[in-house]
């Protein structure tokens, strides 16, 4: 069995890992560390692994970090990049869910963040961990930069349109509805249930860092600059993101010719659901799954598609992604332990 780490366990994304990771066939949980938790079960702090996983969380220990082979680091911004040079260095194969090792250029990430990157030159190494756009190149890396869950589920509703040359550059509008847990384990005044329930809010209006994300791998799959106009919102469920994008169409097509460019984009990923014709995608189809399920329409009145996708915040949008990039990384099939279907209900 491949041994692995959870570094940052006891977060919504680390939690949602370590349940995956519980029921992949391939792995063991040999080290969960949480230096708040540490000393405590897991299923202490998470009761539904009363019965399932008897592990306890621990500090941080390097002895065994070295018995690892593959280490998942779910730690805050500017967190990961002090201690993922060190397991790099390690010859470890490292996945890393923060928005650390994402970006080609520290100077974004420093200006989105508004944190100096601590490790600029490990982040040359790293891999972005979309592998719809980069299969091949996770293959090979040993480094991976989880992609943000707005941006995986923006990019992929757009990357077809881009690379196809069928809408425009300019006047893309995204608007993305995230659930609560997107907004991280940590209290604020905006997230008491009181704020939340029977309300919907817009926040970081022009100005969340996502939006650099977003345009760093748009650009890349059009070749050219891509910029966007990007609107997240918080609603009252607990998890999901729906993301409605507007594109102006650049050139005259019908729905089936539309179709047929995201179907030859995407032929060969397993975890993209592409809508028939009339249908579109919900939060209810992929809670609780990896899938990406996205759909469009044309409106033809005013030369535009609308494109709507779906994905589980906390699942293809983190935990989930990180492990299908693992499969990829280990030379595994990239649906192992992540081929099932979400709650629905």
């Amino acid at each position: 069995m491949t041994r692995v780490c959870v570094i940052g366990g006891s977060g919504y994304a680390g939690i949602e890992l370590i349940r995956l990771l519980n029921g992949h066939p391939k792995v063991e949980l040999y080290h969960i560390v949480s230096n708040s938790m540490a000393g405590r079960k897991l299923w202490e702090v998470y009761p539904n692994f009363k019965g399932c996983l008897d592990v306890t969380y621990e500090q941080l220990n390097f002895d065994k970090i070295q018995q690892c082979d593959v280490i998942f680091t779910a730690l805050p911004h500017g967190v990961s990049s002090e201690i993922v040079p060190k397991l790099y260095n390690m010859d470890k194969t490292v996945i890393d869910l923060s928005g650390d090792f994402r970006y080609n250029n520290p100077k974004v990430y420093e200006t989105w963040y508004g944190l100096q990157h601590k490790a600029p030159d490990v982040l040359k190494q790293a891999v972005y961990g979309l592998p719809e756009l980069y299969r091949e190149e996770i293959k090979k890396a040993r480094l991976v930069g989880n992609p943000g869950c707005y941006t995986t589920c923006a990019i992929l509703a757009l990357a077809p349109l881009l690379k196809h040359n069928i809408i425009e550059q300019n006047n893309i509008i995204i608007d993305a509805k995230s659930g609560t847990t997107g907004a991280g384990k940590g209290l604020s005044p905006g997230l008491h249930f009181t704020q939340c329930s029977q309300n919907i809010k817009a926040y970081s209006v022009a100005v969340h860092r996502h939006t650099s994300e977003i345009e760093q791998e748009l650009s890349l799959v059009a070749q050219r600059e891509i910029k966007v106009s990007f609107t997240p919102h918080l609603i009252p469920i607990k998890r999901g993101i729906l993301v409605t994008a507007y594109g102006n169409m650049n050139k005259e097509a019908d729905w089936d010719t539309v179709f047929h460019s995201y179907a030859q984009f995407y032929k060969d990923a397993p975890f993209i659901r592409l809508y028939e014709e009339g249908k579109l995608p919900e939060t209810n189809h992929v809670a609780g799954s990896n899938f990406c399920d996205i759909g469009f329409v044309l409106d033809k009145r005013l030369n535009r598609i609308v494109i709507v996708a779906a994905i589980d915040n906390i699942i293809k949008g983190a935990g989930g992604q990180a492990i299908q990039n693992m499969n990829l990384m280990l030379g595994w099939n990239e649906t192992t332990g992540l081929m099932f279907p979400g709650y629905y209900l």
